[in-house]
């Protein structure tokens, strides 16, 4: 298929672009490098399946329609997007933009030009969970940060489009995503931070009293879950989840990685009024409706991201 990846510059879109490479497909890249990086695509330069790579914003409608009437989409995977909490929290214009505006456009091209559109985002847009069960996509919604704002936004707009001109449309909430290539400053995930505080010698510090938990999902069953709902028409006009199935709190995490307490230190959190105290995921739809399930555990996707901070020397 020829398919259209914004945002596929950055740490999820890299390995979303290697996983459909690697299933034959013929992608176009679309990124502004705001977020993302230029060397994330470097191995998959002379990647007869890599068709071209166009540093551009979705923001900008003369940039998408060129792209939309020159090649002839099958599916337009929308990653490109601000991700950042606090950043939406100082700046809640520019993440409304990115995020919302952005996704109006995206919808619009693939409305005229009849392109399967996956929309990203996030489990940032639930409230906590209350049990052991997980949240399933029927689980109440809490729009704590401009960003979970922007993105509930974008995903009503992305649903109108399936229910209202039946344009084959899916969101998909992957949680909280690690492994390779995220980055390791302040912007990146809380894994990676992590690990590079651990190799250099530094302290990990958690914001607030760290009994938060998350739920984990390896990058790699992330990419195979955002391709497979590209797929398959079961999931259209649907919300789909993908997680691990399994939290775990932020003190004990930083504990797995740093395998010191006295390594560990609690700091004054930055945003505490967009904390989700409890994230825990029930993919159980994914697995119903695309066969999907998470393949590797929390321990060897801590294991492989930190023999890759090694390897990159990103200490």
């Amino acid at each position: 298929m020829n398919i259209l990846l914004t945002g596929g510059a950055g740490f999820i879109g890299r390995w979303v672009l290697k996983r459909l490479l690697e299933d034959g497909h013929h992608v176009w890249v679309l990124d502004d490098l705001s977020n993302g990086r230029e060397a994330n695509l470097a191995e998959f330069r002379e990647h007869p399946g890599l068709k071209s790579f166009v540093k551009g914003s979705i923001l900008n409608e003369s940039v998408l329609s060129d792209l939309f009437i020159a090649n002839k989409f099958d599916i337009c995977y929308h990653l490109g997007a601000s991700i950042n909490v606090q950043d939406s929290i100082d700046d809640p214009r520019t993440t409304f933009n990115n995020d919302t505006v952005g996704t109006f456009y995206i919808l619009e091209q693939c409305r005229r030009h009849d392109v399967k559109v996956v929309f990203m985002s996030t489990c940032m847009v639930y409230d906590r969970c209350m049990d052991e069960k997980g949240i399933d996509e029927a689980h109440p919604i809490k729009p704590a940060s401009p960003y979970a704002g922007a993105k509930i936004a974008a995903e009503n707009m992305v649903l109108s489009y399936y229910h209202a001109y039946g344009l084959p449309t899916v969101v998909i909430r992957p949680f909280n995503t690690y492994g390779p290539f995220q980055k390791t400053g302040g912007e990146g995930g809380v894994v990676a931070i992590f690990i590079k505080n651990k190799l250099a010698g530094k302290t990990l510090n958690i914001y607030g009293e760290g009994t938060q938990t998350r739920d984990l999902l390896y990058v790699e069953d992330c990419a195979r879950f955002v391709a497979e709902a590209g797929y398959s028409d079961k999931v259209n006009g649907e919300i789909v989840n993908a997680g691990l199935g399994r939290d775990i709190a932020i003190n004990d995490l930083a504990l797995m990685i740093a395998g010191d307490a006295s390594r560990i230190a609690h700091v004054e959190h930055i945003h505490p009024q967009s904390e989700i105290q409890k994230l825990l995921c029930d993919s159980s739809k994914a697995g119903r409706l695309l066969g999907w399930k998470p393949e590797v555990t929390l321990e060897e996707g801590i294991r492989r991201t930190e023999e890759w901070i090694r390897a990159t020397n990103l200490i």
